[in-house]
């Protein structure tokens, strides 16, 4: 059992980052952050070795490269690691985008294989 999230430099990004480290420590299970693969594999790498030395006191972590879609690899990593949660971020949008759901978001919600959290900025 894991709890599984997406690691981008957004502020949605560190609100969802922050939550699953507060839900794995209250759930006592390893989390296993993803990377954005859109970028080169030396910025990922040092990205996971920053986020490994941040969360080791905190939490069983550990960081996958992602593929580049971040919808794709949360479902995938999800389901390979048995996750009890998949944790996502999402921004405020206007009226008219609060009818439409990002497409990542609403395929993680639809095609999770475990409930998802959902936070907000």
């Amino acid at each position: 059992m894991t709890i599984v999230v997406g690691h981008l430099a957004t502020p949605e990004g560190q609100e969802a980052l922050s939550s699953a480290v507060s839900e794995a420590r209250e759930r006592n299970i390893p989390l296993v952050v993803v990377t954005n693969g859109k970028r080169p594999e030396d910025e990922c790498r040092a990205e996971a070795d920053e986020l490994v030395s941040r969360l080791a006191g905190d939490v069983d972590v550990r960081v996958e490269h992602g593929t580049g879609d971040l919808a794709e690899d949360l479902i995938r990593i999800a389901t390979s690691t048995g996750a009890e949660l998949i944790v996502i971020g999402l921004r405020k949008r206007s009226p008219v985008g609060k009818l439409i759901l990002g497409a990542g978001a609403q395929r993680i919600l639809v095609e999770a294989p475990c409930p998802v959290l959902a936070v907000k900025v």
